[in-house]
């Protein structure tokens, strides 16, 4: 996996990344940091990433467990350490999974395994951070 990230100038804080898949996305820094607020800060993209790796996995096993799955949110609540480097110490995942009579049992069952397992990103970020887990099912 290969990514080149460039800062576009000395006018601001703002980076481009282009992933080795062909995909670009723009960082930047606050307002106060000397940034311009026109992209994702770096650490939002970690969050951001944590949680797809995860959504992706909950997903993917649902539905090789032939389960009816039609959403599955990820909400994450994040703090970090007060001083440098500003580590994530605590982590919430609230997953929302929506779908046709989805099996409780198995919708742990994914989420578990996603942390346990799978998510490469959550392995990294357990590392620094406590991770609480809460999930609900809606019926679509």
């Amino acid at each position: 996996m290969d990514c080149t990230v460039r800062w576009t100038g000395p006018s601001g804080m703002t980076f481009v990344a282009e992933t080795g898949s062909g995909h670009a996305v723009v960082i930047d820094g606050a307002p106060e940091g000397g940034g311009r607020n026109l992209g994702p800060r770096p650490m939002e993209l970690v969050l951001a990433g944590t949680g797809g790796c995860t959504a992706y996995d909950v997903v993917l096993i649902l539905r090789k467990s032939g389960q009816d799955i039609r959403g599955c949110d990820v909400q994450l609540r994040s703090e970090r350490a007060d001083t440098d480097p500003k580590v994530f110490t605590r982590i919430h995942f609230h997953f929302v999974v929506r779908g046709r009579n989805l099996k409780p049992n198995l919708v742990e069952r994914a989420i578990k395994l996603s942390h346990d397992k799978y998510c490469s990103a959550t392995a990294m970020i357990a590392r620094t951070a406590e991770i609480t887990i809460d999930w609900e099912i809606v019926e679509d």
